[in-house]
């Protein structure tokens, strides 16, 4: 088992649960975020605080965490593998395919461009709201949470250039994922033609509602508030 996972085969498909993993946290993620855009923040505040408090939750934090970490490691040690054993480019004549796309030639650098994005979310909403100095709001009289909405509001509507960031690192994402989706069931052998296009069209509208989903939230700061 530990000879087929230190292979290249069991890197790829290392990279491939966890990438699946990944997405199915995206739509969670996604699903919160756009809470963002109902009310005067109460539903998103709740959805918050639930998503911190929930032990589930906090049990599938660190999981994520390793989730994101093998990813990298592995994408990473694949793509500097692959390089190394091809060291002339692919040609710029090769026909359309789903390998050959700018995203599936790209993938390494839509990685890199989402983990400096990544970081920066990171240290500007989970860190606060985990260990910083939100302040608190109360609804029902008792029920004390973080004004996370607040934070994020505020970042959106008082720095534009923050909203260009979040929409950049939006559209990198829809592109990794156009490619990342339908290769990481691919790895797992749903490869057949049949499959491979059924997935491919999967891909791009799952990576649109993502990409797109991420980046409607800062323009609807930007617009309407």
């Amino acid at each position: 088992m530990s000879e087929f996972l230190s292979s290249s085969i069991g890197k790829k498909l290392i990279m491939s649960i966890t990438g699946i993993f990944l997405m199915l946290f995206l739509i969670v993620h996604l699903s919160v975020n756009l809470m963002l855009m109902v009310g005067n923040g109460e539903l998103f505040n709740r959805a918050a605080h639930f998503m911190v408090t929930n032990p589930a939750v906090r049990i599938i934090e660190p999981i994520l965490a390793v989730g994101f970490i093998l990813h990298i490691i592995y994408a990473t040690y694949i793509t500097l593998l692959n390089r190394g054993n091809r060291p002339v480019k692919y040609s710029k004549t090769s026909s359309s395919n789903g390998l050959t796309t700018w995203p599936a030639k790209n993938m390494f650098i839509l990685g890199s461009t989402i983990l400096t994005f990544l970081v920066i979310h990171l240290i500007n909403f989970f860190w606060k709201l985990r260990f910083g100095s939100v302040e608190s709001i109360t609804y029902d009289n008792f029920t004390y949470m973080k004004d996370a909405y607040s934070l994020v509001a505020g970042l959106f509507t008082g720095y534009w250039w923050y909203c260009l960031i979040y929409i950049v690192g939006a559209i990198m994402l829809g592109l990794h994922l156009s490619h990342g989706f339908w290769a990481a069931f691919q790895t797992l052998g749903w490869n057949g033609t049949k499959w491979l296009k059924r997935l491919e069209t999967i891909a791009y509208v799952y990576a649109v509602v993502i990409g797109g989903g991420f980046s409607i939230i800062p323009l609807y700061f930007l617009i309407f508030k």
